[in-house]
């Protein structure tokens, strides 16, 4: 008996749900979080808001956002199995203006300090005292 993913999608040659192409892209760590993302609208295809259901193909535009991140795509292939990053990587074409406002980003991060580098290990007396001043214990 065949499997139902190769029943679901023999229909409809060169499309995928956009889950399922953001995972496989390996633009999130799993397919759940990848639902979560376009449900938050955090990915749009071809400049509009969709639902995880949604069927891509090759020539669509996705934006992808991811904290300060934002890709801008565009979809090359369509393929049922997750592979290695290098596979991963032929499934779509960043634009040169988005990678680099994506690498600017980063490097301002880089350059930038380190959230926690003023904090000394744990609270003194006094600072326990004023936090628990400030919030009303």
């Amino acid at each position: 008996m065949p499997s139902r993913d190769t029943d679901r999608h023999s229909d409809r040659p060169g499309r995928l749900r956009i889950d399922r192409w953001l995972w496989a892209a390996r633009f999130y760590k799993t397919r759940s979080l990848a639902a979560r993302a376009v449900e938050g609208g955090k990915v749009r295809l071809n400049g509009e808001r969709v639902k995880p259901g949604k069927e891509v193909k090759a020539g669509d535009e996705l934006e992808v956002r991811s904290g300060e991140l934002q890709w801008r795509v565009e979809v090359r292939a369509v393929t049922l199995k997750r592979g290695p990053a290098a596979e991963a990587a032929l499934l779509y074409a960043e634009s040169g203006e988005s990678r680099a406002r994506r690498e600017h980003m980063i490097a301002m991060r880089r350059a930038g300090p380190h959230p926690a580098h003023d904090t000394h290990g744990r609270p003194s007396k006094r600072d326990r005292r004023m936090i628990r001043r400030f919030t009303g214990e």
